[in-house]
């Protein structure tokens, strides 16, 4: 009898133990690189981290503004001795630190942002913004004017310079005459440098903005000159209703829940993704008012053709010399498109 009372115990306490285990929330960080503000890189991640905090037997946390470099180690390997079970860092310049820490902590799932290296528990991760960037180049093409349009960009990185020519092949898809002019800011998120960037090229002619910055900067410098601007990340109509036709945008949540699921049972594997379209993960801002129906019946059209397999790099496509870089018939490799450090024909800069 006694023997069934102790058995009986040690059955209770593997009991609580179990239901302890079962109970214990899944701990999820995420760090950026920029403010969440309301508009922006960093908010459109935050959104994706709302969908997960959402989650049932999840927490999350998260750290912005954090410089790349040695503050965002710092950051992560606070993260991991804290014992989160996955960290998030979402800028391209914490590839390197999160890859150190990731080393140290091998039970805990690192995922990094834009990059391209990889651990047996370090994922990378991004989507394939240029199908969107593709999209609003034909708004932009349809909607000009004086056939320049205006392009103010972060760092002349392949991820940044795809998504330039992604968007002029977007315009010239429907205004083969029209140029896109770039102004590199070398800053991720700098309202005042964006916003004065912007109007650089509007002083050169330019009568659409567009761009890979995290502030709406630039947006209000095309307001303000009365022109028309191309937002990003995330919709940005409220910062210039009168000049935002649409913007290539961010929904991470679909993608941040799967992954966190994937740990909570077990089977999630250190994987390179890069979803796009098809997935939900990219798409386009709402149209503004200004934007003619027939135009908006042409990008439809374009995003059902690269939703159906249709590539966005394909066909002839020269660079500024007037090389082939891509042959008739032929499309680019995925590997391809990772490395672009060239511009398309139609880009009126350079790629330092």
């Amino acid at each position: 009898m006694r023997l069934l009372k102790i058995m009986g115990m040690i059955m209770l306490s593997l009991g609580f133990c179990a239901a302890s285990l079962a109970a214990k929330e899944l701990k999820v960080g995420f760090v950026y690189v920029s403010p969440i503000g309301d508009a922006g890189y960093s908010y459109a991640h935050d959104v994706g981290r709302q969908a997960v905090e959402a989650m049932d037997g999840v927490t999350t946390s998260y750290v912005e503004s954090v410089p790349e470099g040695a503050d965002s180690e710092r950051v992560i390997l606070n993260m991991a001795r804290k014992g989160y079970d996955v960290i998030f860092a979402t800028s391209f310049g914490f590839m390197d630190p999160m890859l150190k820490v990731a080393k140290q902590f091998p039970k805990i799932a690192f995922l990094h942002c834009s990059g391209f290296k990889m651990a047996e528990n370090m994922s990378n991760y991004f989507g394939r913004m240029y199908q969107a960037r593709y999209l609003s180049g034909i708004v932009a093409g349809s909607m000009t004017k004086s056939k320049v349009i205006g392009y103010v960009a972060a760092f002349p990185i392949p991820e940044v310079i795809r998504g330039i020519n992604a968007f002029t092949l977007g315009v010239q898809s429907v205004n083969p005459e029209a140029t896109v002019r770039v102004v590199w800011t070398k800053t991720w998120y700098d309202p005042a440098t964006e916003k004065e960037a912007a109007k650089s090229l509007l002083d050169v002619g330019a009568d659409v903005i567009a761009q890979h910055q995290d502030s709406p900067g630039p947006q209000e410098a095309a307001q303000e000159k009365g022109v028309y601007s191309i937002g990003y990340n995330s919709d940005m109509s409220s910062f210039a209703p009168k000049a935002h036709l649409t913007a290539p945008v961010w929904n991470w949540g679909p993608y941040y829940v799967k992954v966190v699921e994937q740990v909570k049972n077990g089977t999630w594997k250190a994987e390179s993704a890069w979803p796009g379209l098809k997935e939900g993960i990219v798409g386009l801002s709402p149209f503004g008012p200004m934007v003619p129906q027939a135009v908006q019946d042409k990008v439809n059209k374009a995003k059902a053709n690269i939703i159906g397999g249709k590539k966005v790099f394909s066909g002839l496509v020269k660079d500024q010399k007037g090389n082939v870089k891509i042959a008739a018939g032929a499309a680019a490799t995925d590997e391809e498109l990772l490395g672009m450090t060239w511009f398309v024909n139609g880009v009126v800069g350079t790629t330092q």
